[in-house]
């Protein structure tokens, strides 16, 4: 088999949350985890609890015993170190004495946590929502009932068809048009050329299952400017959209303003413990906070992950594009020392990374992939990948895909660390397979 440099059509993403091994926090039911799909690798068959937990037993202790790690991973700490993180880093951000949060109230963390993201963002105001999923429901939801149109125009590939089990039908009554169906954003044709009418663009920024893929800044501003011919609104799923201001060469304001709604995560490249900002014009966002209390997501008190976020915007959206401009290099390490290695087949994609994070595919059976990177970690104290997946019905057959997020524990890497280390993973993966 040749290399091949190419993402085709219906690739998909990864369920990075199986066994609490990677740090990103959308599942798909598109997507297998792994198994005992081969004789003598472990892997925790559904059924099979005892297996199952020795083996993320195994897994954690390799981990947390690795000398180098080259993707960083929150699920590895303890709760009495998250919290004595928290405790640490809170003074630079928020003065702990303060009373808790009530309801969201304006007068508390959380409060500070949206004007803190309306004020990066440059958006008017912005509402704290526990998650994303309901953040998005609400924003197209009131976009819905101001247009009249309950038709979204999205890509399949997108957060809200693959990792919102239909919430935008089921719950929210709305139908989705794909412009397209290529492993990339659409292009302003492909939404000029809609055959039907539809009141929201809806546009994933990275996305993320097409290999956290964006389009040009030219690219981007057309598109949106095509749905505006249509008397569209446009909608930012913006779950990653912190990192993708190298890409366009933009800032969070000048990317943000193109669109009439922004969703961005707290979790997801921040490293906070949970939630998700709605953000927008003042009036869009109280009407938000109105659906909000309906979908309940009017919380009692959201102070931790309130605090978390805020240490998030403080540390690490600062160190953004530093992580982006290490993902090429470690992208490009992965592919040469993939290539010296002799393996016969191999993806690095993007071959050049939008963001800081990007796929790699291999062609063999996770299970086998997953024990390798166990035993590397194991025995030689290096935790090059995370867990790794088979792709959804579809896709390419026999082979393996993992997402590697590059962050603060890569930044010591130099690229012939990168290649000696993917060397010494394809010969555990020989041993494993032999």
């Amino acid at each position: 088999m040749r290399h091949m440099r190419e993402a085709g059509a219906g690739v998909t993403g990864a369920d990075v949350t199986n066994a609490g091994i990677t740090d990103a926090g959308d599942t798909s039911p598109g997507v297998t985890a792994p198994g005992l799909t081969s004789p003598g690798i472990p892997g925790g068959a559904p059924g099979e609890e005892g297996t199952a937990s020795a083996e993320l037993a195994r897994r954690l202790a390799a981990f947390r015993g690795a000398e180098r790690m080259l993707t960083g991973n929150a699920s590895l700490e303890t709760v009495r170190e998250r919290l004595e993180g928290l405790v640490a880093e809170a003074p630079a951000v928020y003065d702990l004495d303060n009373r808790p949060d009530f309801y969201g109230d304006d007068d508390s963390i959380v409060g500070e946590l949206e004007r803190r993201t309306a004020d990066t963002l440059g958006t008017e105001a912005a509402a704290f929502f526990p998650s994303g999923t309901m953040a998005q429901q609400v924003a197209l939801r009131c976009w819905a009932g101001r247009t009249g149109n309950a038709t979204v125009a999205g890509h399949p590939l997108s957060h809200l068809e693959m990792h919102e089990r239909d919430a935008y039908a089921v719950v929210s009554g709305l139908r989705m048009v794909h412009p397209t169906d290529a492993p990339r954003l659409p292009t302003a044709a492909e939404v000029s050329g809609l055959a039907e009418p539809f009141g929201a663009l809806a546009l994933e920024l990275p996305l993320r299952d097409a290999g956290f893929v964006l389009p040009s800044w030219d690219e981007l501003t057309a598109v949106v400017a095509a749905a505006r011919e249509r008397d569209a609104v446009v909608h930012f799923d913006g779950a990653r959209l912190w990192e993708c201001g190298p890409h366009f060469g933009r800032t969070l304001p000048e990317i943000a303003a193109l669109a009439d709604s922004v969703y961005v995560s707290f979790y997801k490249t921040l490293g906070g413990i949970s939630g998700a900002a709605l953000a927008g014009s003042e009036d869009f966002i109280e009407e938000a906070r109105t659906w909000q209390h309906r979908y309940g997501g009017r919380q009692f008190q959201q102070w931790p992950a309130a605090l978390a976020a805020l240490i998030g915007l403080d540390r690490e959206l600062p160190r953004l594009p530093e992580y982006v401009a290490q993902a090429e290099i470690v992208a490009r390490a992965l592919g040469e020392g993939l290539a010296a290695a002799g393996v016969p087949w191999f993806r690095v994609h993007p071959e050049v990374p939008h963001t800081h994070q990007f796929q790699v595919w291999l062609p063999h059976p996770p299970a086998l992939l997953d024990e390798a990177v166990v035993r590397q970690a194991e025995k030689a104290g290096t935790a090059l990948f995370q867990r790794w997946f088979e792709p959804a019905p579809g896709g390419p057959p026999g082979v393996a895909l993992t997402e590697v997020t590059v962050a603060a524990s890569a930044l010591g890497w130099t690229a012939d660390e990168v290649r000696a280390a993917v060397r010494e993973f394809v010969e555990f993966v020989g041993r494993v397979g032999g």
